[in-house]
Order: structure tokens, then C-alpha cells, then sequence
């Protein structure tokens, strides 16, 4: 049987094809979100090289062999998947050689646990808290099971759109006027909450603090729409982000781990154009449901030096979070040449027409190949410190 160890997982991989098991689904509002991403993964990678294991979380969290079929986590027809509890559910354990790390067992009612094998590396296509903020990454660094993406401080710290913007701004990069929210503070002073979200000018985005995918996200355009909008952000998060409204075209930038040594690897910057329509700005809706409703420009028609400087700006933040494996990176591009740096995504949508895929796509990384290089990074590098 195979076991997750250092030694065994470079000598197998030479004997065998690499066992891949791709998790997704979770406990978190952007669930649909990661199955639709599943739907995309599973179509693309080539399971001449991998050797595949779905498994789906639930939205309460228990973790089960689901179908493999793209089919069954797309979105059709506007109803967003979810993944169902099955009576295959899936438990990791230490493994029965006697060897070091962990296997995957199936557990079904009225029956004896029998094992799924040793996996070599997991891809988790989670978003959100309890998949893209840590918690997952952190088990499975105590099971010392490789993994694609960014480790448990990255993963945290990208996941927190507070703390974020307190790396950021220690790592020299600007970053717009916002106040935060916390549970304690808008239970004892809602009020002095809104006096200091208003400070800050109008139009306002609140926003979760934890949270993607354009989730719980309001724009508000004066001072008596902030509280609803916090409370709709509340319903997310305890914790809440207040923006203030940034004047400049929204320019992204995909980021992939050097090999090795190297330095973080950067797309061609690319940039969302909103279609007239019913939306005034990037929402839920315009990315995964209205197919039509925005248009992916990349490069961006940006003059070389901005392009450039974006770049850079996109590995320094990767840098700053201590980025590994993937991360994409949105920038504010003033009319007055400031590049203001957004948020970092350590789980961006990976779906064909997401933004991530579609970039590297543009600077030469095919679905497919992008694929290969996050598992081979994830194979690359071992659990624990480093």
C-alpha cells in the first residue's frame, strides 16, 4: 500500500502515476463556487498521468467518495451543485503497513472500514473559510499530506481581508482607506461603527472580512445604506471590511511559484470590463452566472511600464504572504498612475473561464498544463517547515 511519507512519495512517483485526490465542496458560502471549480479540474487533467480520487465535503462538513463526472458539480441552467452526504464517507487513518502518514478509508454503515490507499498529493479546490483560510491546510500538515497552494499562514492571512491589508501596507505596497468591524464593536457601538464607515466618503463596498467570490459584498452609495449592508455582510462573517471607493480600471495578475529557487512567475495583467447591463460592478452573478455580463481584456491595454510595474507589485505580494503554489492579485489602476493594490486570492476560481486560468492561457500556460505544474510544485515540496 501506498503511504504519504517524504521518501515514499518521490520513489512511487517513478513507478506509478501520481495519486491525486482532488477535494472540494465545504462548509463555507462559496460551496457551489468550489464545485463548479471541481467540474472544471476534473475535465482538464489528464488522467493518463494522475490517478484521481474525488471526495466532497458537505456543507456540515463530512467528507465522502462522490462521483468523479465534471458533469455532476457544473452549473446548469442557474442551480448551483452541492455535495450530498453518501454512505461511502471518507475518514483518513494512519496507514495498516506500519509505515509513517496517513491512508483513506471508507467508512459505510454495517460494514468494516476498507481503504481507499495512500493519496501522494491533495488538490483543494475549497474557497473560504474552513478550505482557503488555513484550518484545512493545518490538518493536513499534521497528516504530512502534500498539497497544492499556499501554506497555513499564507492561506490566513489571504483569507482575512483585514490582515491582508496590514501585510501589504508593512511590505511597502498601497493600499486604499478602509475601516474594520469587529463582532464586539458593532454589538456595543453600531453607531460609532457607521460614523466611522461614512468618514471614509461615499461610494462605500462592505464587505466580510472572510469571505470570496463576491459573497455578502454591498455597494453603498450613503450613509443609510450602511447598516443593512453591514448586517448583509454579517450574515457571512462577524467581522466586516469597509472600503472606500477607489476611482481606476481593476487590473489583476496571475501568480505561480518558481521552481526551486525562483522567483514567484507572473501573467500578463489582465482586466474585467463590466457590459451594460444590470450589473454596476464585478457581483456573484456577473462572474458565475450572467455568462455575458463581463469581458476579460489581457493583456489590459496598460502602457509597457505599468505592465511591468504590475507584475512586479503582484510577486511582491505574493512574497509578502509567503505565497506558494497559486495566487491572483487585483490592483486598482488610478487615473493619476497609482497601482493600489485589492486583495490576493490564494484559491482563485479555476474553472476554464476564470480569471486565473484565462490569464496564464494568455501568457502561454495552457488549463491543462497549469494543472501539471501546481501538482508538480505540490510534489516538489514537502509538509512541515520550510
Amino acid at each position: 500500500m501506498t503511504t504519504v511519507t517524504t521518501e515514499t512519495t518521490e520513489t512511487s512517483a517513478l513507478s506509478r502515476k501520481p495519486r491525486v485526490l482532488v477535494l472540494f465542496g465545504g462548509r463555507s458560502s462559496e460551496h457551489a463556487v468550489s464545485c463548479v471549480t471541481a467540474a472544471g479540474v476534473l475535465e482538464a487533467i489528464d488522467r493518463t498521468r494522475y490517478d484521481v480520487v474525488p471526495v466532497g465535503i458537505t456543507k456540515s462538513g463530512q467528507w465522502s467518495l462522490v462521483s468523479g463526472d465534471p458533469s455532476a458539480w457544473s452549473l446548469r441552467s442557474d442551480v448551483l451543485p452541492e455535495v450530498t452526504a453518501t454512505e461511502q464517507a471518507v475518514v483518513m487513518g494512519t496507514a495498516a503497513d506500519g509505515g509513517e502518514g496517513q491512508e483513506l478509508l471508507v467508512a459505510a454503515p454495517g460494514s468494516v472500514p476498507r481503504s481507499l490507499g495512500g493519496v501522494d498529493v491533495v488538490l483543494p479546490l475549497l474557497h473560504g473559510p474552513f478550505g482557503e483560510d488555513g484550518t484545512l491546510q493545518g490538518m493536513l500538515e499534521l497528516a504530512d499530506m502534500r498539497y497544492v497552494g499556499a501554506g497555513v499562514l499564507a492561506s490566513a492571512v489571504g483569507m482575512d481581508k483585514h490582515y491582508m491589508k496590514v501585510v501589504f501596507a508593512a511590505a511597502g505596497l498601497e493600499v486604499g482607506p478602509y475601516e474594520v468591524v469587529t463582532d464586539r464593536q458593532w454589538r456595543t457601538d453600531a453607531e460609532g461603527s457607521m460614523l466611522r464607515a461614512a468618514a471614509l466618503g461615499f461610494p462605500l463596498f462592505v464587505k466580510p472580512a472572510r469571505a470570496g467570490s463576491s459573497m455578502g459584498i454591498s455597494r453603498v452609495e450613503d450613509a443609510e445604506g450602511i447598516l443593512a449592508a453591514v448586517e448583509a455582510a454579517r450574515a457571512h462573517d462577524p467581522k466586516v471590511v469597509i472600503e472606500a471607493g477607489i476611482v481606476g480600471r481593476e487590473i489583476e495578475v496571475a501568480v505561480l511559484q518558481g521552481r526551486g529557487l525562483d522567483a514567484p512567475r507572473t501573467s500578463l495583467p489582465g482586466e474585467i470590463a463590466i457590459q451594460p447591463g444590470d450589473h454596476a460592478w464585478y457581483d456573484f452573478e456577473a462572474k458565475y452566472v450572467d455568462g455575458a455580463a463581463a469581458e476579460l481584456s489581457c493583456p489590459a491595454d496598460l502602457p509597457q511600464d505599468v505592465i511591468d510595474r504590475v507584475r512586479d507589485l503582484a510577486g511582491r505580494a505574493f512574497d509578502a504572504i509567503g505565497g506558494e503554489g497559486l495566487s491572483r492579485v487585483d490592483f486598482f489602476y488610478t487615473p493619476d498612475g497609482r497601482l493600489v493594490i485589492n486583495e490576493i486570492n490564494t484559491m482563485p476560481g479555476f474553472t476554464p473561464i476564470s480569471m486565473y486560468p484565462q490569464m496564464w492561457a494568455k501568457s502561454g500556460l495552457g488549463y491543462t498544463e497549469l494543472i501539471d505544474e501546481l501538482i508538480g510544485l505540490a510534489l516538489e515540496r514537502g509538509t512541515g517547515l520550510r
